[in-house]
């Protein structure tokens, strides 16, 4: 089985080798690297063009402007060749060098269309240190309306759901991850498939966490996109999606002092 992952970039010469590394360092070698550039002048072009040699003709890339991270998904997705897709950030990496096996085995034995796990935010200068971790859980029918969604980072999709069912909405700005989720798992009913296990370390900072400005956008364009795939949400809502991550931050916050303390 091919998988495919793209990775987006813009400017990304100092997160950027951190994530080929984990890819080159992954135990399942099927793997098929996309790499959307938007055209970057820090010398990322460099570090793709060198890291390509290292993928052995196992990497296509593009260095182009785009209309936005998710236009520059999609063009990934429409340069696919592999049966599944995944999608890894330019600043973040794998958790370890097992998690494409672990994919792998999953839609094989589940036969699942969409498949998703856990994943851990790290500092932003410092991938090693753990700042929380999204736990996610098996998915329920209604769960996006109850305030759960997986991690957009390790959501795999076959390519052909993408041919049926569509690709990123552009419109979304920082939520049309999210809707496709919702789009994909709630709306459709897909079979899904669940790693009870983290798969992704997420760099804080990024395009949905840089800033109360974006996070408050995308809180609004969640609300749309319930309204987009004609699934109605209550007023609740907002609180409902806020206080699972409000619990997360608390659970990690005390397990930080019982750390220390030990010590």
């Amino acid at each position: 089985m091919l998988i495919s992952i793209i990775t987006v970039c813009y400017n990304s010469s100092q997160t950027i080798r951190n994530t080929f590394e984990s890819l080159l360092d992954q135990t399942y070698k099927e793997i098929e690297l996309i790499v959307i550039d938007g055209g970057s002048k820090d010398g990322t072009v460099d570090l793709i063009k060198d890291y390509a040699k290292k993928f052995d003709g196992r990497m296509k890339w593009i260095s182009e402007p785009d209309n936005g991270i998710y236009d520059a998904m999609n063009k990934g997705i429409r340069m696919a060749s592999g049966e599944v897709i995944g999608i890894l950030n330019s600043d973040d990496t794998y958790w370890d060098d097992k998690v494409i096996a672990k994919v792998v085995s999953s839609f094989i034995a589940e036969g699942s269309d969409v498949l998703f796990g856990d994943l851990v935010f790290v500092a932003e200068n410092d991938p090693s240190k753990i700042v929380r971790t999204w736990r996610t859980g098996q998915y329920h029918a209604g769960a996006f309306r109850k305030g759960w969604h997986p991690p957009h980072p390790t959501f795999f999709v076959k390519k052909e759901i993408y041919k049926k069912y569509g690709v990123f909405d552009t419109s979304f700005d920082v939520s049309a991850d999210f809707e496709i989720m919702l789009r994909f798992i709630e709306k459709y009913q897909l079979k899904v498939s669940y790693i009870n296990d983290y798969l992704v370390r997420m760099r804080m900072g990024g395009n949905s966490t840089g800033s109360i400005k974006k996070i408050l956008i995308g809180n609004k364009n969640v609300v749309r996109a319930f309204k987009k795939n004609n699934i109605s949400v209550s007023a609740l809502y907002m609180p409902l999606r806020i206080i699972p991550k409000f619990n997360n931050i608390i659970i990690n916050w005390f397990r930080n002092i019982v750390y220390v303390k030990s010590r």
